[in-house]
Parts: C-alpha cells; sequence; structure tokens
C-alpha cells in the first residue's frame, strides 16, 4: 500500500545505497557509501548509531 508524503520534510524509509558499522575499538558508529565502500562520516555526538540507515553485520 502506498503511503503519503510527510508534510514535515522528513522521510519514510531507510536511506538507501547507505550503511553503517560500529568501530569495536572506539564503539563509535561510521556511515559508508555501499556503491564505493568509503567511509563518509562518523557519529561522535552520541553512541547511539544513525538514524534509518541500515547496520552491516
Amino acid at each position: 500500500m502506498a503511503t503519503n508524503a510527510p508534510k514535515d520534510g522528513s522521510r519514510n524509509g531507510a536511506v538507501k545505497e547507505r550503511s553503517q558499522v560500529q568501530n569495536t575499538k572506539t564503539g563509535l558508529w561510521t556511515k559508508r557509501d555501499t556503491n564505493t565502500g568509503k567511509f563518509m562520516d562518523v557519529k561522535t555526538s552520541s553512541p547511539e548509531p544513525f538514524k534509518g540507515i541500515r547496520k552491516e553485520k
């Protein structure tokens, strides 16, 4: 079933073509581009993972 777009500009569902992995030494979450495999960003503001981005195993 289709859904209506959010009125506040937020998104429905996960961000495509990105994934995240947790660094085992520091515990910080790192965002990765799945097309190139390059790391994009590290979340240092909190120990919680990025919202809406799938996790790698």
